[in-house]
C-alpha cells in the first residue's frame, strides 16, 4: 500500500465509497480509509428506503441532494444489480392535526420539485393497504418511494472504486490529523498517511476529524433507531411503505416491506451520548410492538425475525454540513442522517464540483469506470439455489448453508474471492444474507463459520467470536 496520495477520503459508508467512486473517474490517487469494513457503520443499519426527498426541507442541500441521489442511484441499481422494488409509499394522517397537515406537505413536496404527490381518499387507503387498523382519515401518496438493498449501495460504490484505481484501507481507523507541508499527515493504527487533500466522510465521527482539521460548527448527536423485522410470512400484509405525518425532529416510525422478503417496523428516534450505542432496549422494542399493533394488527401477530439499531449522524443544524476549505485542502461531508443512502451520489457529484473549484486538478481518466456487476441478493431476483443451469455447472450453488435464507456454499466462495472479501460473519450477512433468517444462525451459525475459516484460512472460533 502506498502512504502518499492526492485525496484521502475517511469513512467507507454510503457517501464516502460514493466519493471514493466519484473520484476514481480520474487521474488522482485516492485512497478509502474505515476502521472497519465497507458500510459497516451506519449505512448497514438505516430503513432502506430510496427516498424522493419530497418531505425534505425546501431549499436545503438535503432537499436538492436527495431529490437529484434518488434517479441516480435508481440508475445506478439497474445498472450495478443492486435490488430495489418500486412499491411506493402512503404518508398517512390518523388525527385531525395531521390531516391539516397533509395540504402542507404537498406544497413542500411541489416546491422540492416533486410534483407526483396526491391525496387520496379513505376508501382508496383501504383497497391498496387492507390489513391497516380503522380509523385512517386521509393520505398522501408518493409513488417514488421505493424499497432498496442497504448493504449492496456501498458495496459497489467502493468495488467499482477500487477496481478503478483507488486504495481501500479497512479495519484501520485515524487517530489524528494534522496539517503538514505536503498537505495532511494522517496517523493510523498501522503507520502514517500522507495526502494532499483529505475529505471527512466519517459519520458518527465526523465532528471530532473535523476539530482534528482545526475547524468547528457542528456536533454530532447520535440518534438511535430501533428496528423490528417480522418473519416472511407477513411480507404480504404490506404492498406500500406506509409513513407517519413526520414531525420536525424524525420522519417517525413506518411499515415497509423490505427487499428481502420481510417486514420492517421503525425506527424508534433517541437520543444518546455513546457512538457505539447500537443496543436494542426493551422499551423502543415495546413502543415499536405498541405501534404496530395500533396501526396494523394482524402483522404484530407474526413471529418476529430480528431486532436491530443504527445510529443517525443527527447534528444541532436541520441539514447536511456540507464544507470545501480551498486553503486548507480539506472537505467534509458531516451530518448526513437516515437520507444519506438516497443521497450519497449526489453528493458526490457535489463533492467534486467543490474540490475541482477549490483548485483539485480532474483529469479524466481514458475508458471511465469499470463495469460492476453485484449478487443480487434481494428476493425477488433468481436466487442461485433457484438455477438449475448455474447448479449444473457448478454444485457449489446447490449446496444450501444457510437453510432460512437459502444461501448456498457457492455464494459463500464468490463472496470470499470479490474484491472486497468479508473478514468476518457481519460482512459475509451484508454480502449474503448467510445467518440473517429465521434462526438468526442459532441452527447453521458454527457451520458458516467453519466454511468462511476454510476459506480464508482464519480460525473458526475467532470468527464466530467477531460475528456481528
Amino acid at each position: 500500500m502506498s502512504d502518499d496520495c492526492d485525496v484521502a477520503i475517511v469513512g467507507a459508508g454510503d457517501v464516502g465509497a460514493a466519493i471514493a467512486r466519484e473520484l476514481a473517474r480520474f487521474e488522482l490517487a485516492v485512497t478509502l480509509i474505515d476502521s472497519g469494513d465497507v458500510g459497516a457503520g451506519t449505512s448497514k443499519a438505516n430503513t432502506a428506503i430510496l427516498h424522493s426527498g419530497f418531505d425534505a426541507k425546501p431549499g436545503t442541500y438535503e432537499a436538492r441532494l436527495v431529490a437529484r441521489g434518488h434517479d441516480l442511484l435508481l440508475a445506478y441499481a439497474a445498472e450495478v444489480g443492486i435490488p430495489v422494488a418500486p412499491t411506493g409509499a402512503l404518508l398517512i394522517a390518523w388525527t385531525e392535526e395531521e390531516l391539516e397537515r397533509l395540504p402542507t406537505i404537498t406544497r413542500h413536496a411541489r416546491a422540492n420539485g416533486y410534483t407526483r404527490a396526491r391525496h387520496i381518499p379513505i376508501g382508496e387507503i383501504y383497497r391498496l393497504e387492507p390489513n391497516l387498523a380503522a380509523g385512517a382519515l386521509g393520505a398522501v401518496a408518493i409513488p417514488d418511494e421505493l424499497i432498496i438493498c442497504p448493504w449492496t449501495v456501498p458495496l459497489a460504490f467502493a468495488t467499482q472504486a477500487v477496481l478503478g484505481g483507488v486504495q481501500l484501507r479497512r479495519f484501520e481507523r485515524v487517530d489524528e490529523l494534522a496539517q503538514s507541508a505536503a498537505g495532511w499527515r494522517l496517523r493510523t493504527e498501522r503507520g502514517e498517511l500522507h495526502a494532499a487533500w483529505v475529505v471527512n466522510a466519517a459519520g458518527l465521527q465526523s465532528d471530532v476529524l473535523h476539530r482534528m482539521a482545526g475547524l468547528d460548527g457542528f456536533t454530532v448527536r447520535p440518534r438511535r433507531g430501533e428496528l423490528i423485522v417480522f418473519d416472511k410470512l407477513a411480507r404480504g400484509l404490506v404492498s406500500h411503505i406506509l409513513l407517519p405525518v413526520p414531525t420536525g425532529r424524525t420522519k417517525g416510525v413506518l411499515i415497509a416491506p423490505t427487499v428481502f422478503g420481510n417486514v420492517m417496523v421503525g425506527p424508534t428516534a433517541d437520543d444518546v451520548q455513546d457512538t457505539q450505542a447500537t443496543q436494542s432496549t426493551a422499551g423502543g422494542i415495546a413502543a415499536l410492538m405498541a405501534h404496530c399493533r395500533r396501526l396494523m394488527p394482524a402483522l404484530a401477530e407474526h413471529e418476529v425475525t430480528a431486532v436491530y439499531a443504527g445510529l443517525r449522524a443527527a447534528t444541532e443544524h436541520a441539514d447536511y454540513q456540507l464544507v470545501v476549505d480551498a486553503e486548507r485542502h480539506y472537505a467534509c461531508a458531516g451530518g448526513i442522517r437516515s437520507t444519506g443512502l438516497s443521497a450519497s451520489m449526489a453528493i458526490a457529484e457535489w463533492m467534486r464540483d467543490e474540490l475541482a473549484a477549490a483548485g483539485l486538478a480532474l483529469r479524466e481518466r481514458d475508458g471511465g469506470l469499470p463495469a460492476v456487476r453485484m449478487p443480487n441478493i434481494g428476493e425477488a431476483a433468481t436466487r442461485p439455489y433457484e438455477d438449475a443451469s448455474l447448479i449444473a455447472t457448478d454444485a457449489a450453488y446447490g449446496r444450501i448453508v444457510c437453510f432460512c435464507e437459502r444461501v448456498s456454499a457457492g455464494e459463500l466462495r464468490d463472496a470470499v474471492a470479490a474484491s472486497i472479501p468479508p473478514r468476518d460473519l457481519d460482512g459475509l450477512k451484508r454480502r449474503t444474507r448467510v445467518l440473517t433468517g429465521r434462526c438468526q444462525g442459532f441452527y447453521c451459525g458454527a457451520s458458516v463459520a467453519a466454511e468462511l475459516a476454510a476459506m480464508t484460512g482464519q480460525d473458526p472460533g475467532t470468527i464466530w467470536r467477531l460475528r456481528g
